[in-house]
Parts: C-alpha cells; sequence; structure tokens
C-alpha cells in the first residue's frame, strides 16, 4: 500500500508539471486556431479551458490533451464568414452560427459513442497510421513558421538580420535544453525548463523579440486577459432554429464531427501505442460529444484532440487525467490572473518546444521500411502524408483506408481455387479454396464446366466460406444453371453460418446441401476445441 501511495504522488508531481507545460503550449496554439478561424482568441481560449477539461475528467484516454485545433478551424473559416453575411455588418451573426454548429457537433459525436462506432478505429491500417502521424507532423511544422514572419509598412514578411538570428538562436537553444535536460535529469519536464530559461533570458536581457502578448496583437486581439466563460443566451434568440438554419449548419457540423472523431480516436491510439495502454475510444467519443455541447452554449469554438500537446504532455511525464485537469485550470488561471506575465512568454520558446514536438512525431521509422513492405503500403503511407498537408485530416484517413480496403479486397478475390476431382461412381468434385464474397465471384464462376460436367456434381467448402449476399446470388445462379442442364449438384461441408445464410436466401438450397458429412476435417473446422483438443493429445 506505501509503494502503491508512493508511486502515485510521484505520479501527481509529473501530471502537475507536465500540465503546466501544456498550458503554456496551448495559449499561443489556441489564440493562432482562433484568428484562423476568424473569431476574438478568447473563443479560442475557453474552448481549449472547456474542451480539455471535460475531456481530461470524462475521456477514455487519461494523459491526451484536447483543445481548439487548426484541422477544425480552417473548416471554420467559411462557417463563420457565411454566418456573418446573414446579418447586419458588426452583428458578428457567424460566431453564433459558429456557436450552434458546435453544439451540434457535439450531438453528432455523442451518437457515435453510444452506437459504439468509436471500435471502427481499429479498421485504420497501420500504413494510414503513419502517414497520419507524419502528415500532421509536417502540418506543425508548417503552422510554425508563421511565426518566423513579421510585419514591415503593413505587410506580412519573412524575419531578416538581427530579428532572424536571434528567433532562430532562442528556438535552437529551447531544442537544445529539451534534447540535453532528459540525459542528465528526468526529474522536471524538460519543455517547462526550456520555456522558463529562455523567457527569463529575454526577460531580463531585455530582447527585442515577439511574445505572446505582441502574437495577439499583432492578431487584432486585446490581450488574454478575460472572465469565466458565460453562457451564450443570444444563440437562442440570435440564431432561428428552423430547418433552413438546420440545411446551412448540419454539414459543417457533421464534417467537424468527423475531423474532432478521426483525429481523438488516432491520437488516442497513438498514446496508446506510446505509453504501452490501451484508452476506450466510446468513452472518448461521449466526452468529446459532450465537451463540445458544454463549449458551445458556453462562447467556445469547438475541439478535439491535439497531437503536438498530448505528446508534450506524455513526453513530460503525464499519464494520469490530473495531467489534463492542471493544464485545462492553468489556462483558465491565466486567463483570470496570469495574463500579464504568460503574454511576456517568447513564441520563439513555444516554437522550439513544437519544434521538437514535431521530431518526436514523425515516423522516422517510415523511411527505413520503405523497401520492406509492399508498394501498396508505401503508396497509402505517402497519400494519407500528403492529404493531410493539402487538404485535412477526414479526407486524407478516409482515402487511405479505402484504398487500403480495395487492395486487400482485390488480393483475397484473386486467392479463390478450385481443385477438381472425379470419384469412382463418376461425380465431378470441385473442391473451393478460399473467402466467396464480391471481389471473387467472377473467378469463382470461371472454374465450372457447366455444359460439360457429368450428370452428378458436388462442391465442396470446406476450405471456404460464403461471406456476403453476392456470394450467396452466385451460388444459387450456379445451382439453377446446373439444374436447368438436367444435372444434379451437391453443395458439402458449408458451415453452420453459410447453412444459415443460404437457407434463409431460399428454399431451394435445402435440396441441395448435404447435412450429413462423414469427414474428420470437417468436424474439425466446424469445432476448434476439438481440434485443440486433438493436437494436445498428440503433444503438438
Amino acid at each position: 500500500m506505501t509503494e502503491f501511495i508512493r508511486k502515485s504522488a510521484a505520479n501527481a508531481k509529473n501530471d502537475i508539471l507536465s500540465g503546466l507545460t501544456v498550458a503554456l503550449a496551448l495559449v499561443p496554439e489556441a489564440v493562432a486556431f482562433a484568428f484562423v478561424a476568424g473569431v476574438d482568441p478568447l473563443v479560442g481560449l475557453y474552448a481549449a479551458f472547456m474542451i480539455g477539461l471535460i475531456t481530461a475528467i470524462f475521456g477514455g484516454r487519461p494523459g491526451m490533451i484536447s483543445g481548439a485545433t487548426g484541422a477544425l478551424a480552417v473548416v471554420m473559416v467559411s462557417l463563420v464568414a457565411e454566418g456573418n453575411a446573414m446579418g447586419a455588418i458588426g452583428e458578428e451573426l457567424g460566431l453564433y452560427y459558429l456557436f450552434a454548429t458546435v453544439i451540434l457537433m457535439g450531438i453528432i459525436q455523442m451518437l457515435a459513442g453510444v452506437f459504439k462506432l468509436g471500435k471502427f478505429v481499429r479498421l485504420i491500417p497501420h500504413p494510414v497510421m503513419m502517414g497520419f502521424v507524419n502528415g500532421l507532423a509536417i502540418v506543425i511544422f508548417l503552422s510554425q513558421l508563421g511565426m518566423f514572419m513579421t510585419s514591415e509598412n503593413g505587410q506580412e514578411v519573412w524575419m531578416h538580420g538581427a530579428q532572424l538570428w536571434t528567433m532562430v538562436g532562442l528556438v535552437a537553444l529551447t531544442m537544445g535544453i529539451m534534447f540535453g535536460l532528459p540525459k542528465l535529469t528526468k526529474k522536471v519536464p524538460e519543455a517547462l525548463v526550456a520555456i522558463l530559461v529562455v523567457s527569463a533570458i529575454v526577460i531580463f536581457g531585455n530582447l527585442n523579440v515577439a511574445t505572446v502578448g505582441s502574437f495577439i496583437a499583432d492578431g487584432g486581439g486585446e490581450g488574454l486577459k478575460g472572465g469565466l466563460p458565460q453562457f451564450q443566451f443570444d444563440i437562442f434568440n440570435k440564431v432561428p432554429f428552423n430547418f433552413e438554419t438546420l440545411k446551412f449548419i448540419f454539414p459543417y457540423a457533421l464534417i467537424l464531427a468527423a475531423i474532432g472523431l478521426i483525429e481523438s480516436l488516432m491520437t488516442l491510439n497513438l498514446i496508446d501505442e506510446l505509453t504501452d495502454t490501451r484508452g476506450n475510444s466510446n468513452k472518448e467519443c461521449m466526452a468529446q460529444g459532450g465537451a463540445n455541447i458544454v463549449t458551445g452554449l458556453f462562447g467556445g469554438m469547438g475541439g478535439c484532440a491535439m497531437i503536438g500537446q498530448s505528446i508534450i504532455n506524455i513526453k513530460g511525464g503525464g499519464r494520469g487525467r490530473l495531467s489534463g485537469i492542471v493544464a485545462a485550470l492553468a489556462l483558465l488561471g491565466f486567463i483570470l490572473f496570469a495574463s500579464g506575465l504568460i503574454e511576456q512568454v517568447p513564441i520563439a520558446a513555444l516554437v522550439g518546444v513544437m519544434f521538437m514536438v514535431v521530431v518526436g512525431t514523425f515516423a522516422w521509422s517510415s523511411f527505413r521500411i520503405m523497401n520492406k513492405i509492399p508498394r501498396t503500403d508505401v503508396f497509402v503511407l505517402i497519400l494519407v502524408s500528403g492529404l493531410t498537408v493539402i487538404f485535412d485530416l477526414a479526407i486524407a484517413v478516409i482515402s487511405g483506408v479505402i484504398i487500403s480496403a480495395m487492395v486487400f479486397t482485390w488480393e483475397n478475390a484473386k486467392r479463390i481455387r478450385a481443385r477438381k476431382r472425379m470419384k469412382d461412381d463418376g461425380t465431378k468434385v470441385y473442391e473451393i479454396w478460399g473467402p466467396l464474397f464480391f471481389g471473387s465471384i467472377t473467378a469463382f464462376n470461371e472454374k465450372f464446366d457447366i455444359k460439360n460436367d457429368p450428370e452428378k456434381v458436388e462442391i465442396d467448402f470446406v476450405e471456404s466460406r460464403i461471406s456476403d449476399h453476392s456470394a450467396i446470388e452466385s451460388i444459387f445462379n450456379l445451382v439453377n444453371k446446373y439444374e436447368a442442364e438436367g444435372k444434379q449438384v451437391k453443395l458439402k461441408h458449408l458451415s453452420e453460418d453459410c447453412k444459415v445464410l443460404l437457407y434463409k436466401s431460399s428454399p431451394k438450397f435445402r435440396d441441395v446441401i448435404v447435412e450429413d458429412i462423414d469427414d474428420p476435417r470437417y468436424h474439425l473446422a466446424e469445432n476448434p476445441e476439438a481440434f485443440t483438443k486433438g493436437l494436445s493429445e498428440y503433444n503438438l
């Protein structure tokens, strides 16, 4: 018991320190994504606080961090713009349409949890997962390049001269601390130490560099200072609850829900691999949905899991729910009490942290295995990475899964085989090998020579399975063709589940399926326990 308490206390320390680091990294991300979506920075910060807190408490993956994300923000741009166009100038009607959309998005995500759709994340192949992390690492890297821009004469230009070298030096120092500190000690999170050291150098050295405060000001914001989130009664006053509104917001809500769930569940899988534990995908769907409903009602822009901040948390030792709770509460504390201090944190320190996240996120092993895996998997990996960067995560993952499924279907379709032999009584036997489904029925039908076959034909399915309606229809048509030629056909060695499918489809099959089977292969295939027992008896 003492050992358990000691370990819990040690983990609590790691969770708290890691949570503080994550909170610092959340600030510029939430602000930047709010600017992308075309809303006030506090809308992004409130979303990060509320979603982060609710998913930390109720989510299916302790240690995973959620908040406002760029993948969702880019979809929200046109939503907010179209919503603003529906109202008067300065009314900001788009913001309230955004809140309504986020609420509907949350409802869709909760329904996904209720119907246990989260388990389908298991169907995502490994090449798609590798493409996802590589693409997301590239997206994170590209998003940080914007921090190397500065304003001159009202235009955004790349930094140059001393300003650029100062920025590069501070970023390199941050990355160096994060790389070297774990080699000396792992008792403190390297990201937090790096941010504090670089911030101290900038503040006490009076260096003229971009900070969180100047970043918000350049974007047109008024600072981090704010109060507690307020219930948005104006949603019900300004957004008409009718079919026209539903027709407008539903497509956006569906896309946002899909992107949010895919990113959250794939991040959950990635954190599972990093920690060698297993999260609950359906519970995460429910938590994400509930969090988005709450954040929509209280003035947040919605969000989902954040792979960058989640990896910062895991690398910093955060494993429990406490890390996410601390990150969310610390973020709220920054908004309420410490906005002045946080605004002094140099952007270079946060960029350095995110660059190290990129290094840790990218699956460098994908280069090593390129010539060791099937070319189709290489194609899927590269395709998903590219589509993640060019379009968004949902399009990339869905495309990767579809292509992987098509390749799998094609490969299995080619595996259908028919071994032919003649019995002593003149009956021709077709022994079918391989799965019988929509992809293999053409090859299956080509195996038979109906016109030249003898009067009696047996089709043996001991090494095959009937998988779908296409297979049932193919067998039904085959039986009819043999009978039209005046020949007798029998189906043997069908498994119980296959027989149920055929009997339900047509009573004709009761006359052609042979029930009484005297073949040890069939009984072993039907009864795996007997098969295992047989092996044990022979010491196999």
